[in-house]
C-alpha cells in the first residue's frame, strides 16, 4: 500500500462494502479515487466504513486508510462540514 502522500486521486477506483447491518457485500466502480473516497466518507453509514475496502491501482485501503485519504491535504475536493 502506498503512503497517502503518493496517492493518485484521479485513478479509477473500486469500493467494496461489507456485510454489515444485514446488507450484502456491495461493489461500486468510480472514475476517480477521489470520488470513491468522498462517497465512502460522506455517503456511507458510518458503521459500514469499518468493513469497506478501496482498491486503486491494485493497492487496497481499509476504512482507516480511506479516512486518512479524505483527511490528507492533497484530497482534491472540499470536505463536508461536521
Amino acid at each position: 500500500m502506498l503512503g497517502v502522500s503518493a496517492f493518485d486521486y484521479m485513478a479509477p477506483a473500486e469500493l467494496f462494502t461489507s456485510k454489515a447491518a444485514k446488507r450484502p457485500i456491495r461493489y461500486t466502480r468510480f472514475k476517480s479515487a477521489a470520488k470513491a473516497v468522498q462517497y465512502a466518507i460522506e455517503e456511507l453509514p458510518r458503521e459500514l466504513l469499518i468493513g469497506t475496502t478501496l482498491e486503486v491501482n491494485e493497492d487496497r485501503y481499509d476504512g482507516y486508510g480511506i479516512r486518512q485519504l479524505y483527511e490528507n491535504p492533497n484530497y482534491p475536493f472540499r470536505r463536508k462540514a461536521g
